[in-house]
């Protein structure tokens, strides 16, 4: 391989790692932010507001709420992190099989690589049948159900 392809490929791949991690770290800093700022309106809500319509809240109180809009904070933070980290997929192509999740009469749910999708049939299809996606109309999938291989399945295409 050429030396200076190689130098693209790897300035490439130092690039993308970049702006993920840049990406993290910005999230990371503006979750911080806004909890705090939250944490401030609360304390400001309980200990300024509330006694002047005589609704006084004991400290222990105030400390236990402002630990659970911590705990709560860091949940978010954590599963939007996740989702910042996913690789996005654009739609699934038609041929793309899937199960579906709920019934769908004519429109339910299905899970096609890994992702929860809307989707709508022209026939009633149980929860947890095999489904085909024949077309793709805006954010939902048209689906038909997938026909069965002589008892042949092929689980290792389904993520779930």
């Amino acid at each position: 391989m050429p030396s200076c392809l190689t130098i693209i490929i790897t300035l490439h791949t130092i690039t993308l790692y970049r702006n993920t991690k840049m990406k993290l770290r910005r999230y990371t800093a503006l979750t911080i932010t806004t909890s705090l700022l939250e944490e401030a309106a609360l304390a400001a809500t309980v200990l300024w507001l509330l006694p002047r319509v005589s609704i006084n809240i004991p400290t222990w109180g105030l400390v236990l709420m402002m630990a659970a809009l911590g705990v709560y904070n860091y949940i978010n933070y954590r599963l939007g992190k996740k989702a910042l980290a996913k690789k996005p997929i654009i739609s699934p192509d038609i041929g793309s099989r899937g199960l579906t999740t709920t019934s769908v009469s004519p429109t339910g749910y299905v899970r096609v690589n890994g992702e929860l999708w809307r989707a709508s049939s022209t026939s009633t299809i149980d929860a947890g049948e095999e489904i085909t996606v024949v077309g793709i109309e805006r954010m939902t999938l048209l689906i038909n159900p997938t026909e069965k291989d002589n008892g042949s399945h092929k689980n290792h295409i389904f993520s779930r």
